[in-house]
């Protein structure tokens, strides 16, 4: 089965085409791991993953989506996140790192909220404080400095955040991009800073290590961001990016206009096809056949799984064994999925 095959990307190999998408787990302090994250990473790495991509980052305290998120704007977390990385790596899986900014979704007790225009992002949040060329500086040197310290704790492969109504994504999208300097108006324009991001990544992160980002491609409202918009981003940001992470919503409260197993596939592979990227897709995947139809069909490299990984750590050597698919089971469970007792 495609499901079970290796891919690479640069000189990252992945043991079959299983990922773990980033999923805030709320459980650090001051944006450190602790023994939660251990187990709850390497649970995934024993289980079989074959890319664990760590749940969103903050690369500024006020780039936290909540007092609880990780954090790697010092050398502490650095430090606290290497012995993680090295195990999970020892278990056979490849590990990346989501790096982002909340904007005006950070909901952290942080005196600035920042953001492209001055737009909450409802009635119950915080009104943010527009952005000025300094800021965006701040903001792309955060990011510059915590992808140096994802080099240094051994990591992968590190992905840029520009999904879910976060600081990058409200800059993509017109929705809660009002600007009228050079980083609003235009698809070019409202791509800038995100370009910037990139650009500054690649000073720091080495040139043989895949680069992967993750965007938001449907808003769901009609003056929102469509998958023929984000198209014309990707092609702009093309030369700074190696995998394609394709997702949908979370700029504003409106949900998806559907909800089915995979219903963010076909977007993927119109981006994929758009790009000539590898794509991973993502959204309501729970079936190896599902996963293995998406992976034939050419509509994604990589799929993901979400909630399904939360339930079941070990859903790679479930599936293998249901399947019948010849695995390298870990020795200690060998008696476990070999025989049918």
């Amino acid at each position: 089965m495609k499901l079970f095959s290796s891919f690479q990307v640069k000189n990252m190999t992945l043991r079959n085409r299983v990922v773990m998408p980033p999923m805030c787990m709320y459980s650090a302090e001051n944006g450190m791991p602790n023994a939660f994250h251990f187990t709850h990473y390497t649970s995934r790495a024993v289980g079989g993953v074959g890319l664990i991509i760590i749940e969103a980052t903050g690369v500024m305290p006020n780039g936290r989506i909540s007092d609880h998120c990780l954090g790697l704007w010092n050398d502490e977390q650095m430090h606290a996140l290497t012995p993680l990385v090295s195990e999970c790596r020892r278990l056979g899986a490849k590990v990346a790192i989501q790096l982002n900014h909340a904007g005006r979704k950070c909901e952290a007790e942080e005196p600035v909220i920042l953001a492209p225009s001055a737009i909450p992002f409802d009635e119950n949040s915080k009104t943010p404080h527009e952005m000025d060329e300094s800021d965006c500086e701040n903001v792309v040197k955060a990011f510059r400095d915590a992808a140096e310290r994802a080099e240094k704790a051994g990591f992968d492969a590190v992905e840029i955040h520009a999904a879910h109504g976060y600081l990058l994504s409200e800059f993509l999208s017109p929705l809660t991009n009002h600007r009228t300097d050079a980083c609003g108006g235009s698809t070019e324009n409202r791509c800038r800073l995100l370009i910037e991001v990139l650009k500054a990544v690649h000073e720091v992160w080495p040139q043989e290590k895949p680069v992967l980002l993750r965007v938001s491609a449907e808003d769901y409202e009609p003056d929102g961001m469509h998958p023929d918009e984000m198209a014309k981003i990707v092609e702009l940001v093309k030369p700074y990016v190696d995998v394609l992470d394709v997702s949908t919503g979370g700029v504003v409260p409106t949900p998806p206009s559907a909800l089915f197993p995979g219903y963010q596939v076909r977007i993927a592979e119109y981006l994929r096809q758009q790009s000539a990227l590898p794509t991973i897709t993502v959204g309501l995947i729970t079936e190896p056949h599902h996963a293995e139809e998406i992976l034939c069909n050419e509509r994604a490299d990589l799929v993901a799984l979400g909630r399904a990984l939360l339930r079941e750590p070990y859903w790679v050597m479930n599936a293998a064994r249901a399947l019948d698919v010849p695995y390298d089971w870990p020795e200690p469970y060998q008696r476990g999925y070999k025989t049918r007792k």
